[in-house]
């Protein structure tokens, strides 16, 4: 049995997280933020492509249990390009190496988005 921060189970990963509008906002208010004093947006910090990563994750989870396959696929499309975008975030700043790691297609990058959505919340108080 695997532990919740090892889950890329949804559920455990984002139990207790806010919700997601409120996750959305944060994350607007942010890239404004970033607009308005002239960054290109590649400036952001962690947070900021983690939380933009998770929402993007809980919103195409919901979609796939929602609707059919073909109906989420943009949904899902959109949370593995946000979740390659944190892993290539973790790549450059903090060393994380993909030679021979488990983060190759998209849903592992969900996975991974999982497992540090998790640590990092755990650590926050909201």
């Amino acid at each position: 049995m695997t532990d919740a921060a090892h889950s890329p189970d949804p559920a455990t990963a984002y139990a207790g997280a806010p919700r997601i509008v409120l996750e959305i906002v944060w994350v607007l208010r942010q890239a404004r933020a970033a607009r308005s004093s002239g960054a290109d947006g590649t400036e952001q910090s962690r947070e900021f492509w983690l939380r933009k990563a998770a929402v993007f994750d809980r919103i195409a989870t919901e979609e796939v249990a929602t609707y059919t396959p073909q109906v989420a696929a943009k949904a899902v499309e959109t949370a593995e390009a946000a979740a390659r975008r944190l892993v290539e975030y973790d790549a450059t700043h903090s060393g994380l190496s993909l030679r021979g790691s488990d983060v190759v297609t998209g849903e592992d990058c969900r996975a991974y988005v999982r497992r540090e959505y998790h640590a990092w919340n755990r650590a926050q108080l909201f």
